[in-house]
């Protein structure tokens, strides 16, 4: 599978996060020959969601920050890519505040979030990153020094637990499938859980749909499986109920016509808390009482 189609997710998976936090653009054209970057962030003064919900990617949305997300691990090339994307952007934020006469800070320029599902010590080692060492940032996570504003996250490498799971789902292989299952395990009222299920969901699609099937193909479509198939029960079900709740609002409605000939306002609006009323007791009610006692039993106050 090419970087396009794991963009597409990832993209949409993040910014579906990261919107709680603050205001998300993807796809960002920086100066120069353009480029553009996966996932731009700035973080809200006040965020609908705390930061600590999204554990150690709410950590990393505290600054305004890229986030290149890869789905296989990057070479040095690409790596110093990404890092020209930040200093394009860099250059790009300084002329706009000289315009606007004002300053910027060293620590209000962007950090590069490199997110990849595995680092190997030689590109660790070659950028000469290395991890933090006051304890504030979790292993896996290793920091280029501190002009360059960009750390390196080895997926992998990171603790599993539900502080990264919302990076681990971004993982390959074992990582990832463990990380799916915890999604599935989060309770059903989860903020975050429905959306995720669906974008996981239309990710594995995109993948069964593709022509070009690439050797990992199977094993992404088993990790996202079990996330699709309760993705599809749960479409479905919803799809069920909505189904069954027209059908007896046709019936109401049907009934309320047969009784009074026509359905004016006033019947209109009790249709809604009729429909909340079992189906055992609802027809008796409609065909005993009259007008008035519908109105005042069912009316708004």
């Amino acid at each position: 599978m090419t970087r396009t189609a794991h963009d597409q997710f990832a993209k949409q998976y993040l910014e579906e996060l990261l919107a709680y936090l603050g205001q998300v653009q993807t796809s960002r054209d920086v100066p120069s020959e353009v480029r553009q970057i996966d996932v731009y962030f700035v973080p809200a003064a006040t965020p609908s969601t705390a930061p600590e919900t999204l554990g150690v990617l709410g950590q990393m949305a505290a600054t305004t920050g890229l986030f290149e997300v890869f789905r296989n691990a990057p070479t040095p090339v690409e790596i110093r890519t990404c890092k020209l994307k930040l200093y394009s952007l860099q250059g790009d934020l300084l002329r706009q505040a000289r315009r606007e006469k004002n300053s910027l800070g060293e620590s209000d320029l962007p950090r590069l979030w490199v997110l990849s599902p595995s680092c190997s010590e030689r590109l660790v080692n070659g950028f000469g990153a290395q991890l933090d060492e006051s304890g504030n940032w979790l292993p896996g996570i290793y920091f280029m020094p501190e002009f360059e504003k960009t750390a390196l996250v080895a997926i992998d490498q990171l603790p599993a637990n539900l502080n990264t799971l919302w990076l681990r789902v971004l993982g390959r292989g074992a990582t990832q499938q463990q990380a799916v299952n915890e999604l599935l395990s989060l309770p059903q009222g989860h903020p975050f859980r429905r959306n995720l299920l669906e974008i996981l969901s239309n990710w594995r699609i995109n993948v069964q749909l593709r022509q070009n099937q690439e050797e990992e193909n199977p094993e992404l479509i088993m990790n996202l499986s079990p996330a699709y198939y309760q993705w599809r029960e749960a479409t479905l079900q919803e799809g069920l109920q909505r189904g069954v709740q027209q059908e007896r609002k046709q019936r109401v409605q049907e009934l309320l016509k047969f009784r009074f000939g026509s359905i004016d306002e006033e019947l209109a609006s009790i249709i809604e808390a009729l429909l909340q009323v079992s189906g055992e007791e609802l027809i008796p009610l409609l065909l005993t009482l009259s007008r008035e006692e519908l109105l005042q039993r069912f009316g708004r106050s």
